[in-house]
C-alpha cells in the first residue's frame, strides 16, 4: 500500500481550508510523517518484529497525539 491521496482540509466548523500554502505545508508534513513511519516500519521488521504489532502500536501512537490548541 502507498501513501494515501490528500483529503480536501476542513475545520472543524465545516470551512474548506483553501489557502495554498496551508494545503502545501499540510502535503508535506504528512508526506514526512509518512516516510518517517514507513522507514521505522521496515527497520522493525527487519530486526524481527512482528508486523500485527507494529501496525497495532503506530495506530496506538497517533491516537496518542494531543491537541494542544482544544479550548477548554
Amino acid at each position: 500500500m502507498s501513501m494515501p491521496e490528500m483529503p480536501k482540509w476542513y475545520s472543524d466548523n465545516g470551512e474548506i481550508v483553501s489557502c495554498t500554502e496551508k494545503i502545501k505545508v499540510m502535503t508535506e508534513n504528512m508526506t514526512e510523517l509518512y516516510q518517517a513511519a514507513q522507514d521505522a516500519f521496515e527497520d522493525a521488521l527487519l530486526m524481527g518484529c512482528g508486523e500485527a504489532q507494529l501496525r497495532e502500536y503506530l495506530h496506538r501512537l497517533i491516537d496518542g497525539v494531543e491537541n494542544p490548541y482544544r479550548k477548554s
